[in-house]
């Protein structure tokens, strides 16, 4: 790609001429895709200020997000403030926490440049200059990056993060279609392999069911609740939700039940799975 404009280019046309800095390839190599959820979420910042190592010993940070394949979203360039705790306490375990500010003038940028970077080793903590002539900008998109719309009932398929995102924000496209409809859908322990089947009725439907998911993970189901408490609350961010059936919201509740009843039997989702009624 030795004709395409270089993410470095941009900075300094931006003003912004970096020297001693570091690049940060943010990537869930659980699959959730932890840190573009929370770009989503507006919380980008609190996710890549806590950190298992001193990693960040430049005054500058550029960030990047794992998209898939080569793509990467660029999430802006960072001051490196100093170190807030050297013993911080986070989902039960031990972290440096960093304190660091997003630099201004990028808006046209952050959220929107999409970089082709050919990453093919394991190391996410980059010395900048090494590496700043091999990010490409792939793709400069018309508004910032954001969850989408809907994609159809056949197409959903939300890991437990985005979901939150989903519903916190209330996304009006999700929202509007899974408010409108009752249904059997799917939780998939992706760690485990194993299936839950259950089913949304009356009231805001699908929507009004996954809302108590994001709540606190379990739903309240019993089953999934017992999981949790055995695994801990986080153990919930491997959670995929998908769709199986939908019906009209004004069907009677047996009839939803009888179908849920139905996919459990054909997942045997009872013997193998985590339902265990």
């Amino acid at each position: 790609m030795k004709d395409k404009l270089k993410l470095i280019h941009l900075l300094r046309l931006a003003g912004i001429d970096l020297d001693d800095y570091k690049i940060h390839c943010a990537i869930d190599t659980s699959k959730n895709n932890r840190p573009l959820n929370d770009f989503f979420a507006g919380k980008f910042k609190e996710y890549q200020e806590i950190q298992t190592k001193k990693n960040f010993n430049k005054p500058y940070i550029l960030s990047l997000i794992h998209i898939q394949g080569d793509d990467w979203l660029f999430a802006g360039v960072w001051k490196v403030l100093g170190i807030q705790s050297e013993n911080f306490k986070y989902e039960g375990r031990q972290f440096i926490k960093y304190k660091m500010k997003e630099l201004n003038g990028l808006e046209h940028l952050t959220g929107r440049a999409i970089i082709h970077f050919e990453k093919n080793f394991r190391a996410s903590y980059l010395i900048g200059k090494k590496y700043e002539d091999k990010l490409f900008i792939k793709e400069l998109k018309d508004k910032k990056m954001s969850v989408g719309e809907f994609p159809g009932y056949n197409s959903v398929r939300l890991q437990y993060g985005l979901l939150k995102v989903i519903i916190d924000q209330e996304n009006p496209s999700w929202k509007g279609a899974l408010s409108s409809v009752s249904g059997v859908y799917l939780i998939t322990d992706v760690k485990k392999g194993m299936h839950y089947v259950g089913s949304a009725y009356g009231g805001e439907g699908l929507w009004q069911r996954w809302t108590n998911y994001v709540k606190n993970g379990h739903g309240n189901n019993k089953d999934l609740k017992k999981l949790l408490n055995t695994k801990g609350k986080d153990y919930s961010q491997n959670f995929q939700f998908s769709i199986l059936e939908v019906s009209d919201l004004n069907k009677n509740k047996e009839s939803v039940i009888d179908r849920e009843v139905h996919w459990k039997e054909v997942l045997k989702t009872r013997e193998f799975g985590l339902n265990k009624n």
